[in-house]
């Protein structure tokens, strides 16, 4: 005959939180299924009984009853376990991150995953954990330009004041030109690798028609482009762009256009003596950065020039005329977010930025 297992004592408030983590949807399964075990032995059920409806071994009904006599509600939870020695510890990620202020062995100019794993005869995988909980990024690069304009702050305040506190009625443009887009025809489409991906592909080989030039106007207060290609950048193409751009702009209005310091956009003294209403900022020597036309000028580099294929300087004018007036469609302004990058921030040792 089943025996009936003993019913432990249990108080009102130990039996309710018993109940709250049965029910629950958030605790681990094995903390749930302890919980309904010992609700019912507390009813009263047979050992037999309750091993059948929550399909466990009678034994395991038997030692999780009396480990709930000795430990009250603790018993449905496991005790701390010592678990597997770490095979890679401390001690692994300070040889990693030492080994990363050597010079990397075989001529190679950086190190990675593999090559330290060799090093260190380690797995690459325990390499790669190391990395990634540092957030170090072997392959990933920043770099900077440092002006040396002796007036760089007087410059860049100017131009940063026009983009967060431009002023009242006028317009703030931001200027620059891309020159020699070359005009690429060349077989594209899809491929399938030996691993099965499918990947964009592109014929190594390709046919030179031309180059363009691209003259871009980034208004700032809308992210709208207004742009307009020609065959070469010179002053004259320059000086014509500002007069179309004028144009569209009443006298009374004043107009800020903010270029670098290539050489077309300056000694235009004439040109602004007919124009009262504009006025020209340029960004200190060595911080094209400062402007934010170059942010556009990279978009659509992306989404138009790598990869495309044109067949004439004439089709890849249509091309970027298509993408910019789909781009006007949904314009936004740039949030500005540069700051301030020098030199004095690269280390040679990279312990100092992990510690």
């Amino acid at each position: 005959m089943s025996r009936k297992a003993p019913v432990p004592e249990c108080s009102d408030s130990d039996k309710k939180k018993l109940v709250e983590i049965a029910n629950s949807r958030k605790e681990e399964v094995r903390i749930v299924e302890r919980a309904k075990i010992l609700l019912f032995v507390i009813d009263g059920f047979l050992i037999k009984d309750i091993a059948a409806k929550c399909n466990v071994r009678p034994n395991t009904v038997i030692a999780l009853r009396k480990r709930f006599e000795m430990h009250g509600l603790q018993a449905i939870y496991d005790k701390p376990r010592s678990g597997k020695p770490a095979k890679y510890g401390e001690n692994f990620r300070n040889k990693v991150l030492k080994l990363l202020e050597k010079e990397p062995p075989n001529g190679c100019s950086t190190w990675d995953g593999l090559l330290i794993a060799n090093e260190l005869n380690s797995s690459p995988d325990a390499v790669w954990r190391v990395l990634k909980k540092e957030g170090i990024c072997l392959h990933r690069q920043r770099s900077w330009c440092v002006s040396t304009d002796p007036e760089f702050a007087v410059k860049a305040a100017d131009i940063v004041g026009l983009y967060l506190n431009p002023p009242e009625k006028a317009i703030v443009l931001s200027i620059d030109e891309k020159p020699s887009m070359q005009a690429l025809e060349r077989q594209t489409g899809y491929v399938l690798t030996d691993n099965g991906k499918i990947v964009r592909g592109m014929k190594s080989t390709y046919k030179r028609h031309g180059t363009l030039n691209l003259f871009a106007a980034l208004e700032i207060a809308t992210g709208a482009i207004n742009t307009k290609a020609t065959q070469y950048k010179k002053r004259v193409d320059f000086i014509e762009f500002m007069d179309d751009l004028v144009k569209e702009i009443s006298p009374d209005k004043e107009l800020h256009v903010i270029l670098d310091n290539y050489c077309i956009h300056k000694k235009n003294h004439e040109w602004l003596s007919n124009h009262k209403n504009v006025h020209f900022h340029y960004t200190p020597t060595s911080a094209s950065w400062l402007n934010q036309v170059e942010i556009w000028f990279g978009i659509m580099s992306r989404k138009v020039l790598r990869g495309g294929s044109f067949k004439s300087t004439s089709d890849l004018q249509a091309a970027i005329e298509k993408f910019v007036a789909a781009y006007n469609q949904n314009a936004k302004p740039f949030l500005w977010r540069k700051r301030e990058v020098k030199g004095t921030q690269l280390r040679n040792t990279i312990v100092n930025l992990c510690n």
